[in-house]
């Protein structure tokens, strides 16, 4: 079966290059290479390198250092790939067949909503509801999470809503996939852009069922280098490394050597750190604005990750209400339909401060017309 249309990167991937502003992105600010070569990478060693084939599952070097990241594993337990969207990928290919089914947290990146139905797997949904401050509807993830779930998969931190499960919810999720003999895919990409919090707990090492996968991309303000990473158990693991030769074959190998520099715990500390000051800023004018911004809207504060999941009370559908900013505004938002739940924008918080203000000026042009 094909994928389907994977409705928020082909609206992102049209228009992200052509508006004005685009505050569609989920990132924050990204390094540059000079800014990295303070911090260790060898720019001299990059211009004089061959550029060979890297090793297909990562190099050992890099390998080995996220295996640091994450307490008991080792080297055969994670697998580098092109982006933690392609970890994924990798992940749903390796353990979904025809009449399996996923569970899926919503609202999230929908991912894992097209990929699954394109191997014959049945997709049932969890929500997380804001009006509990994100929890999980646990009468939902009871029925979605069954004896015929092979996997199941959350974002935590979440995207869209910034939200970070409670030790309890965490223990409960994996409980239940015990229960019924399911893996949890874990997506913790955004681990790392707390804004003012204590650093959100991995559910790596919380049962044998755990899979996590991340990347460079969000907290680690690297997206182009499309770097992410798997990490499970060994023989879940080289089945990914299985598919992964029959798709991208390996990661780029100036790529693997960005993230050998980038991984390091000094260097992502600081890493993180750059996040955190970024996004204290930008949520405090986010807020802001908000304020100003009157009656009929409301969300609540992210506490990971550059994005506010703003809910608004017009019965004005969210596709038409963002096609109305970009063509009105030339300016990009991403509709809360494209993550799983009507009625909200998600609203990127990562760019510099100027770019940030007058993104908003101009998406406030259209909400305060709204019905």
């Amino acid at each position: 079966m094909r994928i389907e249309t994977f409705e928020m990167e082909r609206m992102q991937s049209t228009w992200e290059n052509i508006v004005e502003f685009d505050l569609s992105e989920s990132g924050v600010l990204p390094v540059t290479l000079r800014e990295l070569s303070g911090m260790g990478f060898d720019l001299d060693w990059a211009l004089d390198t061959p550029l060979t084939y890297s090793q297909s599952n990562g190099t050992p070097e890099l390998r080995e250092a996220l295996a640091r990241i994450y307490p008991g594993s080792t080297p055969e337990n994670v697998e580098v790939t092109n982006g933690t969207s392609e970890a994924n990928y990798l992940v749903a290919l390796s353990l979904l067949q025809g009449n399996d089914e996923i569970a899926l947290e919503v609202p999230n990146y929908m991912q894992l909503w097209g990929v699954p139905r394109s191997l014959g797997a049945r997709v049932n949904t969890f929500r997380l509801q804001q009006d509990e401050r994100w929890e999980p509807n646990w009468e939902e993830f009871e029925r979605a999470v069954n004896a015929r779930t092979r996997l199941v998969y959350v974002s935590n931190p979440n995207n869209p809503t910034g939200s970070v499960l409670s030790t309890d919810a965490m223990e409960r999720i994996v409980r239940r996939c015990e229960q019924v003999g399911a893996y949890l895919l874990a997506d913790e990409v955004y681990l790392g852009a707390e804004i003012d919090g204590p650093r959100t707990t991995s559910f790596w090492g919380m049962s044998d069922r755990v899979i996590v996968t991340s990347g460079l991309s969000k907290a680690y303000g690297i997206p182009g280098v499309r770097i992410g990473w798997i990490v499970g158990p060994k023989d879940l693991v080289y089945e990914c490394w299985t598919q992964h030769d029959s798709v991208t074959i390996c990661p780029n190998k100036l790529s693997d050597a960005v993230a050998r520099v980038a991984v390091q715990e000094q260097n992502r500390d600081r890493l993180y750190e750059r996040c955190r000051a970024l996004l204290q800023r930008n949520r405090q004018i986010f807020s802001e604005w908000l304020t100003e911004l009157g009656e009929g809207f409301s969300y609540i504060p992210p506490a990971a990750g550059a994005i506010a999941f703003l809910r608004y009370s017009s019965p004005t559908r969210s596709l038409e209400l963002v096609e109305r900013i970009r063509r009105n505004q030339s300016t990009l938002i991403v509709p809360g339909i494209h993550l799983g739940l009507e009625g909200y924008v998600r609203i990127w918080l990562g760019g510099k401060r100027d770019y940030l203000e007058e993104g908003l000026r101009r998406v406030a042009e259209e909400l305060t017309s709204l019905p």
